[in-house]
Order: C-alpha cells, then sequence, then structure tokens
C-alpha cells in the first residue's frame, strides 16, 4: 500500500505510547508500562532540572536502555547536547576506566554499583577528576555507602532520584551529606503523602500520617511524568491507582522538617513479636560491620514470634563468623529486639538485571550457601 510523503515533521500526539518500559518484577512478573511522549518529555526535563546538568554534560550510561535510568540519561543528554558514552558490558573496574577516559562528569547509578566501584582495588588508579555530578535511584542506599560515595568522589552535586518506572520522579534529595538516606521532598510536577499501610489495598486513601508514623507513600497521578495505566493487567490498575493517587508500595515516614525517608516495602516490613522492623535499618547496621560485603534481611514464619529476622550475608571472607558479625551488630546501637536470630552465608544475593534486591527469592530459597 501507497501513502504520501509527509510534508515536513509531524507532530505526534503527545499522549501516544512511544516506548514501554517493564518493572523489576521484585515482588512478582513484571508488568508493562506505556509511556506517553509527554510523559518522557517531562521527565527528560526533569533528570536535567534535578540533577543540575550542564549543556554538554559527558555522561556514562551503565543501566541498561530497557531501564528507566538507562532512558533518563540518553533523553537528559540529548536536551543538553551532551555526550552519551554507553557501556555495554558493566564492572566496577570498567566504571572506572571509562570515566578517566572520557572524562566523564555524571554518573547515575542504582546503590549497587556505587557500593561495588567504592570497593574496588582499582579506585585509586583513576584519575576521576572529571566526575562532579553523581545520582542513584532505584533503591534506597544506606548512609555508609552515602559516606563512602561523598569521600572516595567529592562529587558537586550528589542526588537520591526517588521515583519508579510509573512516574519518574517522586522526591529529589540533594543535600545526602547534612541527611545521609534521606528521600527529601516532592521533585517538579509531584505531590506526595504518606497514608496509613494497606497491604491488601482494601481501604480508600484518606488520612495523612503525621511525621515520623511510617505509612506507605503514595504520589499524584497528575504529575506530567506519570504513565495512564499498565498493559493489560486491570487487576495491577485497580491495586495502585486510586482516586487518583499511585500506591507505591513503599514505606516511608515525613521528618520534623517535611522531608522523606524510604524505610522499606509494605510487603517486606517484619512484625516481629509485635514490634515492627524494617529490613533497610537492620541492613543498614549489618553493612558497617568489617566482615559483611552485602547483606539482605527478611522474615521468616515463627511459631513464637510471628516473624524473626534472619540476614542472608555475603562474607568479605571465608574465615568470618556467625558470631563475629552478631557482634559487631550489636556494637552498631541496633536495637536488640532488631538483631537477627539466624544468619545464612551465602555466595551472592539475589538480584535483577537492574540490581535491584530479590528478597522473594531468599523466601523461596533460591540461593546458594556457602
Amino acid at each position: 500500500m501507497e501513502e504520501r510523503p509527509v510534508a515536513g515533521p509531524a507532530a505526534p500526539d503527545d499522549a501516544a505510547t512511544c516506548l514501554m518500559l517493564y518493572t523489576s518484577g521484585t515482588t512478582g512478573r513484571p508488568k508493562g508500562v506505556p509511556r506517553s511522549h509527554r510523559a518522557e518529555l517531562a521527565a527528560g526535563v526533569s533528570q536535567v532540572a534535578h540533577h543540575l546538568y550542564r549543556m554538554g554534560e559527558s555522561s556514562l550510561c551503565v543501566m541498561p536502555m530497557f531501564h528507566t535510568m538507562g532512558v533518563r540519561k540518553m533523553l537528559a543528554s540529548a536536551l543538553v547536547n551532551g555526550k552519551l558514552v554507553c557501556m555495554p558490558d558493566y564492572s566496577p573496574e570498567g566504571v572506572l576506566r571509562q570515566v578517566a577516559a572520557e572524562r566523564v562528569s555524571s554518573l547515575f547509578l542504582v546503590p549497587t554499583m556505587f557500593h561495588d566501584i567504592v570497593r574496588d582495588p582499582a579506585l585509586s588508579r583513576h584519575d576521576l577528576g572529571s566526575l562532579s555530578r553523581l545520582g542513584y535511584a532505584g533503591m534506597a542506599m544506606t548512609p555508609v555507602l552515602v559516606e563512602h560515595c561523598l569521600e572516595r568522589f567529592r562529587p558537586d552535586v550528589f542526588i537520591n532520584h526517588y521515583g519508579s518506572s510509573e512516574i519518574y520522579t517522586f522526591t529529589i534529595c540533594d543535600h545526602l551529606r547534612e541527611k545521609p538516606g534521606c528521600a527529601g521532598r516532592a521533585g517538579l510536577n509531584q505531590v506526595i503523602r504518606v497514608v496509613p499501610a494497606d497491604p491488601g489495598r482494601r481501604h480508600e486513601i484518606e488520612t495523612d500520617l503525621p511525621p515520623g508514623e511510617p505509612g506507605e507513600i503514595v504520589a499524584s497521578m497528575a504529575s506530567p511524568e506519570a504513565f495512564a495505566r499498565y498493559w493489560k493487567r486491570p487487576d495491577a490498575d485497580a491495586k495502585a491507582i486510586q482516586n487518583a493517587w499511585y500506591r507505591t508500595g513503599d514505606l516511608g515516614q515525613f521528618d520534623r522538617d517535611g522531608e522523606l525517608y524510604v524505610v522499606g516495602r509494605v510487603d517486606d516490613m517484619i512484625i516481629s513479636g509485635g514490634e515492627n522492623i524494617f529490613p533497610e535499618e537492620v541492613e543498614d547496621a549489618l553493612a558497617r560491620c568489617a566482615g559483611v560485603a552485602s547483606v539482605a534481611v527478611i522474615g521468616v514464619p515463627d511459631e513464637r514470634l510471628g516473624s524473626r529476622v534472619v540476614a542472608f550475608v555475603e562474607p568479605v571472607s571465608p574465615q568470618v563468623t556467625r558470631e563475629q558479625i552478631d557482634t559487631a551488630c550489636l556494637k552498631t546501637g541496633l536495637a536488640r529486639f532488631k538483631r537477627p536470630r539466624d544468619y545464612v552465608f551465602v555466595k551472592a544475593i539475589p538480584r535483577s538485571a537492574s540490581g535491584k534486591l530479590l528478597r522473594r527469592k531468599l523466601r523461596i530459597g533460591e540461593f546458594e550457601r556457602i
């Protein structure tokens, strides 16, 4: 079938779908997230504005292009007429080599990658003087890792960009030196609330919780960065979207300054002996222990406590013992009732292709013990 050529540039329908992202599937099978031209343009502008990119910014794209962070990095580079250095195969030393060789000024990674890079023996052998802008997203970064990044890289800008595939920007924090681990305040185009956690999504979103009280984080669907609905998943739409608010599934709380802290996932919260325990808090304490290379914490059924805290640990060497880690954990100031009751040493913590922790694999036994 023959058609006449378009006479000049054709403006697309800004509501039309331009790409499909997929959720990382940390709690189940991935969901398709159709993204419109309007949402993608708004997300690209958001990236430039929040990360303070300059014209001609030199960026390293480590995250894959099927991931929301990879797409944003590409769009932002186009908007500032910058240089985008694509890295097809990730390795910590590979990142360091590319930063030095290409004089990269901006990195936008998941915390897992920053964790690997700051521990890489090659870190001190590369000239990283061009690097001035760091950003992370995709998962929470422990305060101890924030401190290590600030010490090793000394960036001019260090951003926690909290968002999702569905709505690119929730909140932004650009003062991590003063508040390590803070997610900050609502970003451009956004309104954020903390409401009572409702794992079954049975109740309407009405009440806002006061500062200091954890609940589920919800975000406004009015943002131009928001998706409209999932791809052929009305069941997921009903669970995630209520009265023009998007249920993130994340647990968070505001501090006295009105800034947000993400403390875990609604489905991951551990109730042990009637007390609420957030895995990320325990993981941060354990990450400060000298014998721990990487760690993940879950709750497992317990007849007496309801759930007991179990830590899965990648040790730094075979000589590390459970007793050493437990003793070090007690010295961090973590409350005794939050301390892991069991430690499981594993060869590798299960993660998704984008570096997200897959707790569900730990729950069903998909790991290899040491």
